[in-house]
């Protein structure tokens, strides 16, 4: 597992996009301070939409240089998930402007996964999470599923092998606002 995290470590800083496994389904990836990586991403899946991508943090530390408005009982509902969770939250900061949508949001998760806790904890700061499909198609839940021409557009893609036990579903979403107020988005 460590050659193939550094095979993708080497992707992400050089401003590349990767195509990896996630607790939930398998997402196509960047370095979420990058801006021009972002918009591969977006030019990749056909899409703009600010609102379809979402970042993944090591650990709850990571989130709040990342977030500056988020409600402490965000991180509370975080702590408590019992399946992946993404918060939506206030106060976006440090990122490519180009993932962080007109209301100054930013959708996190903490993945309860192997390989992705790893890859985040070396690469030290939040990587981009997005379906890995044609915006508008239906979301791949295995590699197998995922169309080639996101398999080609990617720089990198990570071996199946490391894909642990995913869900094959999208994340629950809960959105926070900065008074603690709570939206269920997707149960």
């Amino acid at each position: 597992m460590e050659r193939e995290i550094e095979l993708a470590l080497e992707v992400l800083r050089r401003g590349g996009i990767i195509l990896y496994p996630t607790d939930t389904v398998w997402g196509i990836g960047c370095d979420a301070t990058n801006a021009e990586a972002v918009a591969k991403i977006y030019a990749l899946k056909r899409s703009e939409d600010k609102k379809s991508m979402l970042v993944l943090c090591a650990h709850p530390d990571m989130v709040v240089r990342y977030v500056d408005k988020a409600p402490g009982i965000a991180f509370e509902v975080m702590e408590m998930a019992t399946k992946p969770l993404t918060l939506i939250l206030p106060g976006a900061t440090g990122l490519a402007a180009n993932l962080i949508p007109d209301e100054g949001t930013l959708g996190v998760r903490v993945p309860d996964h192997e390989f992705c806790q790893k890859l985040l904890r070396k690469f030290g700061r939040p990587i981009v999470s997005t379906s890995a499909n044609i915006s508008g198609e239906a979301t791949p839940r295995n590699l197998a599923e995922v169309v080639k021409e996101i398999v080609d557009g990617v720089d990198f893609v990570v071996n199946p092998r490391f894909q642990g036990r995913p869900t094959g579903k999208p994340s629950a979403i809960i959105a926070f606002g900065e008074g603690g107020e709570v939206k269920i988005i997707r149960e």
